[in-house]
C-alpha cells in the first residue's frame, strides 16, 4: 500500500508559464553534435566545440534551437554555464516538444 516513486530516470522537463525548463548534461569535444539519451534526469547532449570561452554553450544553444525549430534568442541557459550539467529554459516551446527530445 505504499505509494508508487517515480522511475529517477525519467526525463525531467516542466513547464513554466510559456517556458519550458530541463536539465542537460553537456558531452564537449565529442565527435558530432548530437542526443544521446537520459542521464538520470538530464538530457545527455554531445557537442563538437571544446569547453572554451562559452563555445560549448554556444553549441548546445544552437543544437537546441534547431532540434526545437526556434530561434537561439528562446534558448537560455539558467544555470551550470561552467559546469556540464546544465540547466535549460526554452521560451515559446510546449512540454511535448522537448519531452520528445529524449525519445
Amino acid at each position: 500500500m505504499g505509494s508508487v516513486q517515480p522511475d529517477v530516470t525519467d526525463f525531467d522537463a516542466h513547464q513554466r508559464g510559456d517556458a519550458v525548463r530541463f536539465s542537460v548534461r553537456l558531452q564537449p569535444r565529442a565527435s558530432k553534435n548530437e542526443i544521446v539519451g537520459l542521464q538520470g534526469a538530464a538530457l545527455k547532449v554531445r557537442v563538437t566545440a571544446p569547453p572554451v570561452d562559452g563555445l560549448a554553450n554556444d553549441a548546445l544553444i544552437e543544437f537546441l534551437s534547431k532540434a526545437l525549430k526556434t530561434s537561439r534568442r528562446n534558448v537560455c541557459i539558467v544555470s551550470g554555464h561552467s559546469s556540464r550539467t546544465k540547466v535549460v529554459e526554452i521560451s515559446e516551446a510546449d512540454l511535448e516538444s522537448v519531452q520528445r527530445l529524449a525519445d
